[in-house]
């Protein structure tokens, strides 16, 4: 289980005094903690394993673009600790789909759903989320399926 192994990798971190990685993980167990208290008045609750990686994955998509704005401003050091905090992150995300992938499942949705112009968008994209939300950078993917349904 995801939580399990963060919570493990926290312990280890700790015990090793890495300050920053104990810092990160212990801001992810503290993001996790907050969906669970969200998830608490829902009537449904979702996979363990797919809300912890949801968590992971808008943090990531933070730390993207945290350190495009750091970069942008011109205040390098800020960049580095953000781009750090993502690299423990992504330890704990499943492998992310290639372009060519990106692009193979765009191409199979298409011909599934019959989407033609633009007005499939968010046809496809739903459908694009739904199989393999986990796997895929959705703002990249907004790009490749314009291009693929223009």
């Amino acid at each position: 289980m995801l939580r399990e192994t963060i919570k493990t990798e926290t312990v280890t971190a700790m015990k090793a005094k890495d300050k920053e990685r104990t810092a990160t993980l212990r801001l992810i167990g503290a993001k996790i903690k907050d969906r669970d208290i969200e998830l608490r008045t829902s009537d449904k609750m979702p996979d363990d394993d797919a809300m912890v990686t949801d968590v992971l994955m808008k943090m990531a998509k933070q730390r993207r673009e945290s350190i495009e704005m750091y970069e942008d401003g011109g205040r390098q050091e800020l960049a580095d600790k953000e781009k750090a905090e993502l690299g423990v992150i992504e330890e704990f995300l499943p492998q992310q789909m290639s372009e060519e992938e990106t692009r193979a499942a765009i191409a199979q949705i298409k011909a599934d759903t019959g989407a033609e112009g633009m007005k499939d968008m968010g046809k496809v994209m739903g459908e694009l989320k739904a199989r393999h939300g986990a796997t895929l950078d959705m703002t990249k993917a907004s790009g490749l399926v314009k291009e693929a349904l223009s």
